[in-house]
């Protein structure tokens, strides 16, 4: 349980496993913010929620944007306690024709701005001296590898090793730190890649279906407890099983 008095702020919150979380939280009794570039779309969604939320646009890469986020959160609710780095891209280049300019928008986007939105909400967290902090990492990268994806599969490892070191800075503050892997998750973006792909993908699931943007709001409800006090620096995989098989024969055993 997150508690009826918990403030929430969930980046990349507009739509997909964003809005899932914030979904999640709001249904717990938390007071959400849905932080999003897409203001249009973060109001939408605050409307949709349970409860009390707001909608701040922001731009997740840039400093004075994700300062001037928790302090508009503290200004108007007071604290901050959890917060939910989701906000993420996934864009597809074959490493031969992968530019720099690929890379540094997906490292800016995907790591980046876990640093400064981190950062930002830390002050807060220290001087109430209690946090809950959730980032949504992916099994590609960390754990698994997807042709297309080599910038996308470093920023998501890159992810986890922020995790493990920023988790030790502030355990004494009653912070925690901790990530969820999510497999492959039913969402727009997911939907874009094509019914062949999500055929593949279903496929290689030992449940036989893709995952809900939910599926992950629960695994992040979790973490962002009071109950999970003691859990931090840890990844929680979110897949459906699709990390277990040695290969795909495994599958077949199971038909």
């Amino acid at each position: 349980m997150t508690g009826d008095d918990a403030v929430a702020i969930v980046t990349g919150a507009a739509s997909g496993i964003g809005k899932g979380i914030a979904e999640v939280l709001a249904n717990e009794g938390a007071t959400v913010v849905v932080a999003d570039i897409d203001e249009d779309a973060a109001r939408e969604t605050a409307g949709e929620l349970s409860g009390e939320a707001m909608a701040v646009p922001v731009d997740v890469t840039d400093p004075d944007e994700t300062n001037a986020l928790a302090e508009a959160v503290v200004d108007e609710h007071g604290r901050i306690d959890i917060l939910c780095a989701n906000a993420g891209i996934y864009p597809s280049a074959p490493l031969d024709e992968l530019s720099t300019d690929d890379w540094d928008d997906v490292l800016d986007v995907n790591v980046k701005s876990v640093l400064l939105s981190v950062q930002a909400c830390l002050p807060h967290m220290k001087a109430q001296e209690y946090g809950r902090i959730v980032l949504t990492s992916s099994i590609t990268g960390p754990m698994v590898g997807y042709p297309g994806w080599t910038h996308y599969g470093a920023s998501k490892a890159a992810m986890l090793g922020f995790m493990r070191t920023a988790a030790m800075e502030v355990a004494d503050a009653d912070i925690t730190i901790n990530a969820v892997l999510p497999g492959n998750i039913q969402t727009g973006g997911l939907d874009d890649l094509g019914e062949e792909y999500l055929d593949r993908m279903r496929a290689s699931i030992p449940k036989g279906t893709l995952g809900t943007p939910e599926d992950i709001g629960h695994a992040v409800a979790y973490l962002a407890s009071e109950e999970a006090g003691y859990v931090t620096g840890a990844s929680l995989v979110v897949d459906g099983g699709q990390t277990l098989p040695e290969s795909p024969l495994a599958l077949e055993e199971l038909e």
